[in-house]
């Protein structure tokens, strides 16, 4: 007589996340963008308590110096040292990305959420709203921010957020949808159990991994629209440095000095890219089906 093995919840539960640790360990993109994105929060972390000089200090006579044992990176056009300034720089970067995806991500969940609960007319509301809202770039929104209230890294971050909040809203919609054709959700309400129960219980933790992903790709986007905005003057302002700004300010010496133009923008570029490789890591994972074929 065949004998019956109880399984126990929580070492199954182990043995997925063990599971899933190796898969990650294994896959190659998206450990380099670990490596990249954990690079970047460690040398914003560093500079809230150590740069080589101040990032902000103008030093006239030390302008336009080449890579040195004293400047790694060298010093830009008004003497201040290019390395102090990347390190100082990645916190706006992250504290701006951080801002405007929470606060996007926190609307457009709602709204999204709500739209595939609701569907009919709530849906077709809320998605016509989020098609509008993603007819005017962030970049337009935050210029039209400005022209009300002036540059600075709030309109950035609130032009980002309102840009963010259909990103997530059509995400999670869709996610939501599928998830409420499964025949567990139809179980729960046929138990009796009302929208908000089931949406709260059931719809949103088996969405959690897609809100993850789309918050990695939407935070690379964020960092990347701080630096066209900070470029165009609409964002971080002086003194504070911005890896966007330190690209409008190089422009003019990028012929006989590119060197100052080349740090911050690879930065920017590697910031952004091991985000994105981090994003499409996490969908590799997380999609059963690729999880197989690994």
């Amino acid at each position: 007589m065949a004998r019956m093995t109880s399984i126990d919840p929580e070492h199954a539960q182990g043995a997925a996340d063990l599971g899933f640790v190796h898969r990650a360990l294994r896959h190659r993109s998206f450990m380099i963008g670990l490596v990249l994105t954990g690079t970047m929060i460690f040398l914003a972390l560093l500079s809230l308590i150590w740069t080589p000089h101040s990032a902000t200090e103008i030093v006239i006579a030390q302008r336009l110096k080449p890579p040195s044992l004293s400047h790694w990176f060298g010093t830009d056009q008004f003497g201040r040292d290019i390395l102090s300034m990347i390190m100082a720089g990645a916190q706006t970067s992250i504290v701006v990305g951080l801002i405007a995806v929470s606060l996007g991500a926190a609307v457009g969940i709602s709204l999204g959420l709500w739209a595939a609960a609701r569907r009919g007319w709530t849906e077709d509301v809320i998605m016509r709203l989020s098609d509008l809202n993603m007819a005017f770039p962030v970049i337009l929104i935050a210029i039209l921010l400005t022209a009300g209230w002036g540059p600075g890294i709030t309109n950035a971050i609130i032009a980002l957020g309102i840009y963010n909040i259909s990103v997530f809203a059509r995400q999670v919609r869709g996610a939501g949808i599928a998830m409420w054709e499964r025949e567990f959700i139809l179980a729960a309400r046929a138990a009796g159990k009302g929208d908000l129960s089931i949406t709260v219980a059931h719809v949103l933790p088996n969405i959690v991994s897609v809100i993850v992903v789309q918050a990695t790709i939407s935070f690379a986007i964020a960092i990347l629209a701080e630096a066209a905005l900070s470029y165009l003057g609409v964002g971080s302002q002086p003194p504070n440095p911005s890896w966007g700004r330190m690209l409008s300010e190089s422009q003019s010496y990028i012929f006989f000095k590119p060197v100052i133009a080349v740090w911050p923008g690879l930065a920017i570029v590697l910031s952004v890219l091991g985000l994105n490789l981090i994003g499409d890591g996490l969908r590799d994972l997380v999609d059963p089906r690729l999880a197989r074929q690994r």
